[in-house]
């Protein structure tokens, strides 16, 4: 059954993301993930290991909140910001490969979800409006090239109280995610946010996979 739900789903993606390329150059350290593995994303299992709640309740992801996801790839974490933000919120859904901006923005409307924007990013600079309660990084910290000048810039976006998570897969093999030597070290990450003005001020291992670390900006 679930071979047939995620062939299900890869085929509704690919329809939502025509003319996508075999690779692409990266903003990252690696080649971008590509649009016909997007069904990749949206296993059914993905629920139980990604925790999307919990990483939303650490990132206080209320009704009526303003956040934003960097690297929203298929919009698989983007709409379930969409749902938990409502529609007196707004959910700003980055991506750097226009392929994907495009197909999010048949995705969400198709699925009547008005008040998420897709935005085209730089490899460097997500392009988000200031005043958001929270900016979201799953699953694509691994990918970055300079993630010191990329949350300092998604720093600048955010409320005073506003909120950064990097979610990210835990050192290792096994499961989804990149090869182990893609994976990122969460103390680097850590020292990178340093370097960018944040400070940490939650973390959690969420196993069997991921790892969540939360940052808010340093007090002045």
């Amino acid at each position: 059954m679930k071979a047939l739900v995620a062939s299900a789903v890869a085929a509704a993606l690919l329809s939502a993301f025509p003319g996508a390329p075999l690779s692409a150059q990266s903003r990252s350290k690696g080649r971008l993930f590509p649009a016909q593995d997007l069904g990749l994303l949206e296993a059914p299992d993905r629920d139980q290991w990604q925790k999307p709640d919990l990483i939303m309740d650490a990132l206080n992801v209320v009704d009526g909140a303003v956040v934003a996801e960097i690297g929203a790839a298929s919009g698989w974490f983007t709409l379930r910001l969409a749902r938990r933000v409502g529609p007196n919120g707004v959910v700003y859904a980055e991506d750097i490969q226009p392929v994907m901006i495009d197909g999010i923005s048949r995705r969400v409307q198709r699925e009547n979800l008005s008040w998420v924007r897709p935005v085209l990013g730089t490899t460097t600079d997500p392009r988000l409006p200031q005043g958001l309660d929270a900016v979201l990084i799953a699953d694509t910290y691994h990918e970055i090239e300079d993630p010191v000048t990329l949350l300092k810039n998604a720093a600048q976006s955010l409320k005073p109280q506003g909120l950064i998570g990097v979610v990210d897969f835990l050192p290792g093999s096994g499961g989804p995610g990149p090869a182990p030597d893609e994976r990122p070290d969460p103390q680097a990450v850590i020292k990178a946010a340093e370097a960018a003005g944040l400070q940490l001020t939650a973390r959690q291992d969420m196993p069997p996979f991921v790892f969540l670390l939360v940052f808010e900006r340093l007090k002045v």
